[in-house]
Protein backbone atom coordinates (compact mmCIF):
# COMPACT_ATOMS: atom_id res chain seq x y z
CA UNK A 1 0.00 0.00 0.00
CA UNK A 2 0.94 3.41 -0.75
CA UNK A 3 1.15 6.34 1.82
CA UNK A 4 1.48 10.06 0.86
CA UNK A 5 2.54 13.21 2.84
CA UNK A 6 1.68 17.05 1.37
CA UNK A 7 3.34 19.64 3.02
CA UNK A 8 1.08 22.92 2.61
CA UNK A 9 1.41 26.30 3.97
CA UNK A 10 -1.79 29.25 2.98
CA UNK A 11 -2.09 26.46 0.54
CA UNK A 12 -5.24 27.76 -2.34
CA UNK A 13 -7.79 24.94 -1.82
CA UNK A 14 -8.37 24.57 -5.45
CA UNK A 15 -5.17 23.68 -5.93
CA UNK A 16 -4.96 20.93 -3.18
CA UNK A 17 -8.42 19.80 -4.79
CA UNK A 18 -6.32 18.81 -8.25
CA UNK A 19 -3.67 17.25 -6.35
CA UNK A 20 -6.23 14.92 -4.59
CA UNK A 21 -8.18 13.96 -7.50
CA UNK A 22 -4.39 12.80 -8.66
CA UNK A 23 -4.84 10.37 -5.42
CA UNK A 24 -7.68 8.33 -6.04
CA UNK A 25 -6.08 4.99 -6.72
CA UNK A 26 -7.19 2.27 -4.62
CA UNK A 27 -3.36 1.84 -3.29
CA UNK A 28 -3.48 4.65 -1.56
CA UNK A 29 -4.27 3.78 1.73
CA UNK A 30 -3.82 7.15 3.41
CA UNK A 31 -2.86 10.84 2.73
CA UNK A 32 -1.37 13.36 5.16
CA UNK A 33 -1.58 16.63 4.68
CA UNK A 34 1.01 18.64 6.81
CA UNK A 35 -0.35 22.14 7.34
CA UNK A 36 2.34 24.35 8.30
CA UNK A 37 -0.01 27.55 8.53
CA UNK A 38 -2.53 24.85 10.39
CA UNK A 39 -5.44 26.87 9.19
CA UNK A 40 -8.76 26.14 9.89
CA UNK A 41 -10.37 26.36 6.48
CA UNK A 42 -7.76 23.87 4.98
CA UNK A 43 -8.58 21.23 8.07
CA UNK A 44 -12.34 21.36 7.23
CA UNK A 45 -11.76 21.03 3.55
CA UNK A 46 -9.81 17.98 4.26
CA UNK A 47 -12.50 16.30 6.57
CA UNK A 48 -14.12 15.85 3.47
CA UNK A 49 -11.91 13.29 2.44
CA UNK A 50 -12.07 9.84 3.92
CA UNK A 51 -7.94 8.76 3.34
CA UNK A 52 -7.48 12.18 4.41
CA UNK A 53 -5.83 12.47 7.78
CA UNK A 54 -5.23 16.78 8.41
CA UNK A 55 -2.54 17.40 10.57
CA UNK A 56 -2.25 20.63 12.08
CA UNK A 57 1.87 22.24 13.02
CA UNK A 58 3.60 25.54 13.10
CA UNK A 59 5.52 26.25 10.20
CA UNK A 60 8.70 23.73 10.91
CA UNK A 61 10.15 23.51 7.17
CA UNK A 62 9.66 21.26 4.51
CA UNK A 63 11.31 18.14 5.40
CA UNK A 64 9.90 18.06 9.33
CA UNK A 65 6.60 18.61 7.99
CA UNK A 66 6.96 15.44 6.09
CA UNK A 67 8.79 13.80 8.77
CA UNK A 68 5.72 14.51 10.98
CA UNK A 69 3.78 12.12 8.48
CA UNK A 70 6.66 9.35 7.73
CA UNK A 71 7.53 8.89 11.86
CA UNK A 72 3.36 7.41 11.45
CA UNK A 73 4.47 4.97 8.81
CA UNK A 74 7.74 3.96 9.13
CA UNK A 75 6.73 0.63 11.28
CA UNK A 76 3.80 -0.24 9.45
CA UNK A 77 2.81 -2.17 6.82
CA UNK A 78 3.21 0.79 4.14
CA UNK A 79 5.39 -0.42 1.45
CA UNK A 80 5.21 2.56 -0.33
CA UNK A 81 5.48 6.68 0.37
CA UNK A 82 5.07 9.79 -2.25
CA UNK A 83 6.42 13.19 -0.93
CA UNK A 84 4.42 15.21 -2.95
CA UNK A 85 3.84 19.14 -3.54
CA UNK A 86 0.19 19.70 -3.90
CA UNK A 87 1.17 22.17 -7.26
CA UNK A 88 1.35 18.41 -8.77
CA UNK A 89 -1.35 16.53 -10.56
CA UNK A 90 -1.18 13.23 -13.03
CA UNK A 91 -3.45 10.54 -13.42
CA UNK A 92 -3.89 8.59 -10.79
CA UNK A 93 -2.74 4.71 -12.36
CA UNK A 94 0.51 6.72 -12.46
CA UNK A 95 0.79 5.80 -8.85
CA UNK A 96 -0.02 2.20 -10.01
CA UNK A 97 2.74 1.65 -12.47
CA UNK A 98 5.77 2.95 -9.88
CA UNK A 99 4.12 0.33 -7.48
CA UNK A 100 4.64 -2.17 -10.62
CA UNK A 101 8.02 -0.78 -11.37
CA UNK A 102 9.56 -1.17 -7.75
CA UNK A 103 8.03 -4.06 -7.48
CA UNK A 104 10.28 -5.84 -10.08
CA UNK A 105 13.32 -3.68 -8.69
CA UNK A 106 14.05 -4.54 -4.98
CA UNK A 107 17.20 -2.14 -5.37
CA UNK A 108 15.69 0.86 -5.96
CA UNK A 109 14.90 2.89 -2.94
CA UNK A 110 13.03 5.78 -4.66
CA UNK A 111 12.27 6.87 -8.21
CA UNK A 112 11.15 10.02 -9.67
CA UNK A 113 9.35 10.27 -13.27
CA UNK A 114 9.07 12.48 -16.14
CA UNK A 115 8.30 15.96 -14.63
CA UNK A 116 7.12 18.12 -17.04
CA UNK A 117 5.28 22.08 -16.66
CA UNK A 118 1.33 22.18 -17.43
CA UNK A 119 2.12 23.19 -20.96
CA UNK A 120 4.08 19.98 -21.29
CA UNK A 121 8.09 21.50 -21.31
CA UNK A 122 10.26 19.32 -19.74
CA UNK A 123 10.86 19.76 -16.58
CA UNK A 124 14.82 19.15 -15.66
CA UNK A 125 14.41 17.77 -11.87
CA UNK A 126 16.62 15.18 -11.39
CA UNK A 127 20.31 16.32 -11.43
CA UNK A 128 23.62 16.21 -10.85
CA UNK A 129 24.82 16.94 -6.46
CA UNK A 130 25.26 20.80 -6.48
CA UNK A 131 28.66 22.47 -6.43
CA UNK A 132 28.92 26.07 -4.17
CA UNK A 133 29.02 27.44 -8.16
CA UNK A 134 25.77 25.77 -9.34
CA UNK A 135 23.62 26.90 -6.33
CA UNK A 136 24.75 29.86 -5.34
CA UNK A 137 27.19 31.87 -7.35
CA UNK A 138 25.23 31.21 -10.53
CA UNK A 139 22.31 33.10 -9.33
CA UNK A 140 24.69 36.40 -9.65
CA UNK A 141 26.56 35.31 -12.50
CA UNK A 142 25.91 37.05 -16.44
CA UNK A 143 23.23 34.51 -18.08
CA UNK A 144 25.29 33.41 -21.06
CA UNK A 145 28.36 32.43 -18.74
CA UNK A 146 25.88 30.34 -16.87
CA UNK A 147 24.15 28.53 -19.62
CA UNK A 148 26.84 25.72 -20.47
CA UNK A 149 27.03 25.40 -16.41
CA UNK A 150 23.27 24.79 -16.07
CA UNK A 151 23.23 22.67 -19.07
CA UNK A 152 25.61 19.75 -17.23
CA UNK A 153 24.06 20.59 -13.82
CA UNK A 154 20.34 20.01 -14.62
CA UNK A 155 21.18 17.18 -17.40
CA UNK A 156 19.49 18.87 -20.09
CA UNK A 157 22.11 17.63 -22.90
CA UNK A 158 20.50 14.12 -22.11
CA UNK A 159 17.07 13.65 -24.07
CA UNK A 160 15.75 11.67 -20.65
CA UNK A 161 13.88 9.24 -22.94
CA UNK A 162 16.03 5.97 -20.82
CA UNK A 163 16.11 5.28 -17.31
CA UNK A 164 19.18 6.43 -15.03
CA UNK A 165 20.18 6.02 -11.16
CA UNK A 166 20.58 9.64 -10.54
CA UNK A 167 21.70 10.85 -7.31
CA UNK A 168 19.61 14.21 -7.08
CA UNK A 169 16.01 14.06 -7.22
CA UNK A 170 13.84 17.66 -6.92
CA UNK A 171 11.69 16.99 -4.19
CA UNK A 172 8.00 18.09 -5.49
CA UNK A 173 7.21 14.33 -6.27
CA UNK A 174 10.04 11.63 -4.54
CA UNK A 175 7.89 8.30 -4.48
CA UNK A 176 10.12 6.18 -1.58
CA UNK A 177 10.53 2.54 -0.31
CA UNK A 178 9.81 2.53 3.12
CA UNK A 179 11.88 0.12 4.24
CA UNK A 180 14.64 2.02 3.19
CA UNK A 181 14.18 5.22 5.52
CA UNK A 182 15.01 2.70 8.45
CA UNK A 183 18.76 2.75 7.10
CA UNK A 184 18.66 6.01 5.40
CA UNK A 185 17.01 8.15 8.35
CA UNK A 186 14.19 10.82 7.62
CA UNK A 187 14.78 14.50 6.50
CA UNK A 188 17.23 16.47 8.09
CA UNK A 189 15.49 19.21 9.94
CA UNK A 190 18.26 21.47 10.04
CA UNK A 191 17.24 22.20 6.20
CA UNK A 192 13.81 24.69 7.04
CA UNK A 193 13.52 24.14 2.63
CA UNK A 194 14.90 23.71 0.01
CA UNK A 195 17.98 21.38 0.06
CA UNK A 196 16.40 18.38 1.64
CA UNK A 197 15.75 16.70 -1.87
CA UNK A 198 19.35 16.70 -2.17
CA UNK A 199 20.19 15.81 0.93
CA UNK A 200 17.83 12.97 1.33
CA UNK A 201 18.20 11.67 -2.24
CA UNK A 202 21.93 11.07 -1.24
CA UNK A 203 22.01 9.63 1.34
CA UNK A 204 19.29 6.84 -0.33
CA UNK A 205 22.12 6.82 -3.32
CA UNK A 206 24.66 6.15 -1.18
CA UNK A 207 23.16 2.57 -0.32
CA UNK A 208 20.17 2.13 -2.72
CA UNK A 209 19.31 2.95 -7.04
CA UNK A 210 17.34 6.41 -7.26
CA UNK A 211 16.13 6.15 -10.60
CA UNK A 212 14.56 8.48 -12.72
CA UNK A 213 11.87 6.20 -15.23
CA UNK A 214 10.18 8.37 -17.77
CA UNK A 215 7.60 5.46 -18.57
CA UNK A 216 5.20 8.06 -17.08
CA UNK A 217 4.23 11.53 -16.64
CA UNK A 218 3.48 14.24 -13.84
CA UNK A 219 2.68 17.82 -14.08
CA UNK A 220 4.15 19.95 -11.87
CA UNK A 221 2.89 23.83 -11.99
CA UNK A 222 6.49 25.21 -10.48
CA UNK A 223 6.65 28.09 -9.04
CA UNK A 224 10.23 29.06 -8.20
CA UNK A 225 9.20 31.39 -5.61
CA UNK A 226 13.05 31.97 -4.76
CA UNK A 227 13.51 33.33 -7.80
CA UNK A 228 10.49 35.73 -7.15
CA UNK A 229 11.19 36.34 -3.87
CA UNK A 230 13.95 38.27 -1.94
CA UNK A 231 12.71 36.67 1.66
CA UNK A 232 12.78 33.41 -0.27
CA UNK A 233 15.90 33.59 -2.10
CA UNK A 234 17.57 34.58 1.35
CA UNK A 235 16.14 31.08 2.80
CA UNK A 236 17.59 29.31 -0.14
CA UNK A 237 20.88 30.69 0.68
CA UNK A 238 21.37 30.76 4.21
CA UNK A 239 19.82 26.75 4.07
CA UNK A 240 22.31 26.11 0.91
CA UNK A 241 24.99 27.31 3.10
CA UNK A 242 24.03 24.81 5.71
CA UNK A 243 23.91 21.61 3.41
CA UNK A 244 27.88 22.86 2.01
CA UNK A 245 28.74 22.82 5.76
CA UNK A 246 27.24 19.19 5.76
CA UNK A 247 28.34 17.62 3.18
CA UNK A 248 31.70 19.89 1.24
CA UNK A 249 31.84 23.26 -0.25
CA UNK A 250 34.97 22.28 -2.67
CA UNK A 251 36.13 18.69 -1.21
CA UNK A 252 33.16 16.28 -1.45
CA UNK A 253 34.48 13.10 -2.55
CA UNK A 254 30.88 11.16 -3.04
CA UNK A 255 29.70 14.64 -5.34
CA UNK A 256 33.38 14.34 -7.21
CA UNK A 257 32.85 10.74 -8.17
CA UNK A 258 28.79 9.91 -8.67
CA UNK A 259 28.78 13.48 -10.79
CA UNK A 260 31.25 11.44 -12.87
CA UNK A 261 30.16 8.57 -13.19
CA UNK A 262 26.21 9.82 -14.19
CA UNK A 263 28.02 12.23 -16.67
CA UNK A 264 29.89 9.34 -18.37
CA UNK A 265 27.18 7.02 -18.39
CA UNK A 266 25.03 9.73 -19.80
CA UNK A 267 27.56 10.76 -22.79
CA UNK A 268 28.01 13.91 -21.77
CA UNK A 269 30.14 16.11 -23.64
CA UNK A 270 31.69 19.57 -23.29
Amino acid sequence: MITISIVTYKTDLEELSKCFQSLTSPSVSKIYVVDNSNQKHIADFCRKYPKVEYIGSENVGYGAGHNQALRKIVDTDAKYHLVLNSDVYFEPVVLEHLVGYMDKHEDVAQVQPNVVYPNGEIQYTCRLLPTPVDLIFRRFLPKKMGESMNRRYTLEFWNHKTEANIPYHQGSFMFFRVKCFKKVGLFDERFFMYPEDIDITRRMHKYYKTLYWPEVSIVHAHRAASYKSKKMLAIHIVNMIKYFNKWGWFFDKERREWNSQILKELGYKN
